[in-house]
């Protein structure tokens, strides 16, 4: 028996903090004792229910965790290892890391970086590890600092905070859009250079517009996405890796073919293992450890519920790192 977040539907959808038998938990070849999970946007979805990503019942939430190997089939692995998990559907079809263990395919797992602690690692997450990969996606796209600014959306939010600090770590100039100016300190302290408000991109705007970003991380979509687009410098890259406004794309292809820009699509969950490895090992090598305090908070498993309203209603800066065992 073990402690955790469930979520179940039976005649009504709910999730709870209860004490879990583990049969409840699916097959795998690597048992792992969780420390520590995360409370990411798709996490506050799954746990509330405002949207359909649970696949399977019942589901213990939880896209990322970080741990040590209890027990393992695999010879990628054996006891004592500390391991991490980001993605591969994990808190959707396959129970989760919001719970104080976990039975995984070693298929998934990648070592926990000597950088990192396994607070630290959830305190990146599955969004500084998505913003790794956007940033990486503007490198091997030829996006330099010399080229010219680079517009972050969804500032506040985790993914928007790490690609804020590791571009202004890297020597970009970052411009942030955010709905909260309130925030503009914290956005500052992080790196960025300038922050606008996001309704000047949020509204319904013109194919084309002012040249004015040589790169952009957008996890926003919709109408804030096209804007984006449309305010590309020739030859442009704008890495996209979210919807939170919304899933459409209310474009035209005028940026592409009258400015030549790049739509870069970021995906995080199915990323091959050796592209994993190199955004975490990037990873080291940028994150300011003093910064992970600065953008992220710690709760435990009994606050996770109220976390998740409150995340989804935009009151949530930065990241959230679930203590397990708290």
């Amino acid at each position: 028996m073990f402690k955790g977040i469930l979520i179940e539907k039976d005649d009504q959808y709910k999730a709870s903090l209860q004490t879990i038998d583990e049969s409840t938990l699916p097959e795998g070849d690597v048992s792992v004792a969780v420390s520590h999970s995360t409370l990411n946007y798709k996490d506050a979805l799954a746990i509330t229910g405002k949207a359909p990503v649970v696949r399977h019942f019942p589901m213990i939430p939880g896209i990322d965790l970080a741990g040590v190997v209890e027990s393992s089939s695999a010879g990628r692995f054996k006891p004592g290892d500390k391991v991490l998990l980001n993605g591969f559907g994990v808190g959707e079809t396959h129970c989760g890391g919001l719970a104080q263990k976990a039975v995984l395919k070693s298929d998934w797992l990648i070592s926990l970086p000597e950088a990192f602690s396994p607070a630290q690692a959830m305190a990146i997450g599955t969004a500084g590890y998505t913003a790794m990969l956007c940033v990486l996606a503007l490198e091997k796209h030829g996006v330099t600092p010399d080229k010219g600014d680079i517009l972050v959306t969804g500032a506040n939010g985790g993914v928007g905070s790490f690609a804020i600090a590791l571009l202004a770590k890297l020597g970009y100039t970052v411009v942030a859009s955010t709905g909260r100016i309130s925030e503009a300190g914290y956005l500052k302290k992080l790196g960025a250079s300038d922050i606008i408000d996001r309704q000047s991109l949020s509204e319904p705007g013109k194919p084309l517009g002012k040249e004015r970003w040589a790169g952009a991380v957008d996890s926003v979509g919709s109408h804030t996405l096209a804007n984006v687009c449309a305010g590309m410098k020739y030859g442009g890259v704008v890495a996209a890796c979210g919807l939170a406004q919304g899933m459409d794309f209310p474009a035209t292809v005028a940026p592409f073919i009258l400015r030549g820009i790049t739509l870069a699509g970021i995906d995080s969950v199915m990323r091959p293992l050796e592209d994993r490895i190199e955004a975490w090992d990037r990873l080291a090598t940028l994150v300011n450890h003093d910064m992970l305090s600065e953008i992220s908070e710690e709760i435990g498993l009994s606050d996770v519920a109220s976390t998740a309203g409150e995340l989804l209603k935009g009151n949530v800066r930065g990241r959230v790192v679930v203590d397990v065992n708290q």
